[in-house]
């Protein structure tokens, strides 16, 4: 029986029977739920969001978080529309667009490293930042006629999946393995469990830092691209309010807001958890108004769970 305790133990084991529970519930409430074309739907809707959630499973685990990914999802698209109008080739724009994510992510990283700003202080300027940025190059309006071999990235299908989602799913699949089984990126447990320790053993904390930053950043870029892709424009409203739903969804995952938790797997079921919630609302006619509201919920009903765990821990 030590092995269902230590399951029922893991955050990812319970909510994967909440998923499961939420499914079972939703197949008898909706006679649409379960047909393909819901679930390819909800799949696409949550990939993008699922994208960046690996990055910020990962920098979460380290002790961080990046308020500005929706802004850098917003920047880095219209970026890449521009350059693809100019007349650029394709893999020219799409790398242009990555590195500009990466280097705004280098940027977080730096300031909150190096000069120990607070990460929250920081990536909110951020994303105040490259959003006004955004409108200051697109004069606030939308970026369309886009080539049609660039929206294949975002509205092509394979064996009649949508690419979004198995861009999501190959991400997510790495992003797990190596968080888990790599050396190197496993030391993130540690800067984000003891920071003090985790000098004093000879880890480089302050590059591990900026590197989770980079990566978060070089993430929401592709899911930018993507969302772009799949749009067949780049909007100046992307990403607005992703930032709230993808902590939202890491922490639903395990995640702490202190560090030195949390996995991808858990990060993707939160992202899945909160997806089936916005569809169910949606397939029994609640208010579209209610899913901000529901998600303000989720997130604080997220967060008391992490607290009241913690507290419950040391109490022994």
């Amino acid at each position: 029986m030590n092995w269902l305790k230590s399951m029922i133990k893991q955050r990812e084991f319970m909510i994967f029977l909440i998923v499961t529970l939420l499914f079972v519930v939703m197949i008898f409430a909706s006679p649409y739920f379960l047909s393909t074309g819901n679930i390819l739907a909800v799949l696409l809707g949550l990939s993008l969001e699922a994208i960046i959630a690996v990055a910020m499973a990962h920098l979460m685990v380290s002790g961080g978080f990046d308020m500005s990914v929706g802004s850098i999802v917003a920047f880095t698209g219209a970026i890449t529309a521009m350059t693809l109008k100019a007349g650029l080739p394709i893999p020219l724009a799409v790398i242009i667009g990555l590195l500009l994510g990466a280097a705004i992510g280098l940027f977080n990283g730096f300031v909150i490293a190096k000069i120990g700003i607070n990460p929250f202080v920081t990536t909110l300027s951020s994303l105040s930042l490259f959003r006004g940025l955004t409108l200051i190059v697109t004069r606030g309006q939308n970026i369309t006629g886009l080539p049609k071999a660039f929206k294949a990235i975002g509205q092509a299908k394979i064996v009649g999946i949508q690419t979004p989602i198995i861009i999501a799913a190959v991400l997510i699949i790495l992003g797990d393995v190596f968080l888990r089984k790599s050396r190197f990126f496993r030391q993130s447990y540690y800067i984000g469990g003891n920071e003090k320790s985790a000098r004093l053993s000879g880890i480089p904390v302050d590059k591990m830092k900026i590197l989770a930053y980079v990566l978060t950043g070089l993430f929401a870029a592709i899911s930018g691209i993507v969302m772009t892709a799949r749009l067949g424009s780049a909007s100046v409203t992307a990403g607005s309010g992703m930032e709230l739903r993808v902590i939202t969804a890491v922490i639903i995952g395990g995640a702490s807001l202190q560090g030195g938790e949390g996995s991808v797997l858990g990060a993707f079921l939160g992202t899945f958890l909160m997806a089936l919630i916005t569809n169910a609302l949606t397939l029994l006619g609640v208010d579209v108004y209610w899913q901000t509201f529901v998600i303000g919920g989720t997130l604080l009903t997220a967060v008391l769970i992490d607290t009241l765990t913690k507290k419950y821990k040391a109490l022994g």
